[in-house]
């Protein structure tokens, strides 16, 4: 009994932060629009785009040129006949993620898997969003952003909680049963 307890104790805090994560990212994802806007967001209106100084209708040629620079290196597919935020785009497509390009402007995207980048004609960046509902959820299913150490993570986690939970409910189950059986040797 002493050894379930500290097994369930030590097991308590090793997987304390995790529970903590899978809780709170619990709580934002199934309140995601009540919470939104307690987090930072983007504020940035494209619709400025065409006041802009410096800006030149560019061609999917440029667009891919461009995204080279950016992501060295890497293969690029150019999705055809696209619209990005209601403006016409060319949207290519990488191995870390996408560059868009407003084709009317020059101003460009960088998007990855938590955030988007908006940036002149001319590289300057103009905003950046912060997509915290796909952090969250890559929290919230492996316990940690990438893929490699979260996978273990969350492994290693889920089977502590096995163990916890397992723990937990012998720690609970065998004083009342005791002390039923200890209430009966008395009675009778």
């Amino acid at each position: 009994m002493r050894l379930l307890k500290s097994l369930h104790g030590w097991l308590g805090v090793i997987v304390l932060p995790w529970i903590l994560i899978i809780g709170l990212t619990g709580i934002y994802l199934n309140h995601e629009r009540a919470l939104y806007d307690l987090l930072p967001g983007a504020t940035f209106d494209e619709a400025t785009f065409d006041q802009q100084p410096g800006i030149r209708a560019i061609d999917r040629n440029d667009a891919l040129q461009l995204a080279e620079r950016i992501w060295p290196g890497q293969n690029f597919l150019l999705t055809t006949d696209n619209e990005y935020h209601n403006r016409a785009a060319a949207v290519l497509d990488g191995d870390d993620g996408q560059v868009i390009l407003d084709l009317a402007t020059g101003h460009y995207w960088v998007k990855t898997g938590f955030r988007r980048q908006t940036f002149t004609p001319d590289g300057q960046l103009l905003d950046t969003q912060i997509y915290w509902g796909s952090i969250f959820k890559r929290l919230h299913t492996r316990g940690w952003i990438n893929g490699t150490f979260g996978t273990w993570a969350a492994d290693i986690t889920g089977g502590a909680m096995s163990v916890f939970a397992l723990s937990g409910i012998v720690l609970f189950l065998l004083p009342r049963l005791r002390r039923r059986r200890n209430r009966r040797q008395r009675g009778a």
